[in-house]
């Protein structure tokens, strides 16, 4: 019988912040959304509720931490 490899358990922090897209790019959502948003500009508020890509260094980082998303 062969020997099975452990199963990499997925960092739950991460899965709740990023997501990958088909093609395997990872999406993320800017911070500083929640509250405060009276004394920031509104440009700077509709900025926010866009989704970003991440750098493809960075990726890297976030792959190892969701290896099955």
């Amino acid at each position: 019988m062969s020997e099975k490899k452990p199963k990499m358990k997925t960092n739950r922090a991460a899965a709740k912040r990023f997501k990958k897209t088909a093609t395997g790019l990872v999406v993320f959502w800017a911070e500083g959304v929640r509250h405060g948003l009276s004394n920031k500009s509104r440009k700077r508020n509709r900025n926010k509720k866009k989704s970003r890509y991440m750098a493809k260094g960075d990726a890297k980082r976030v792959d190892r931490m969701i290896p099955y998303l």
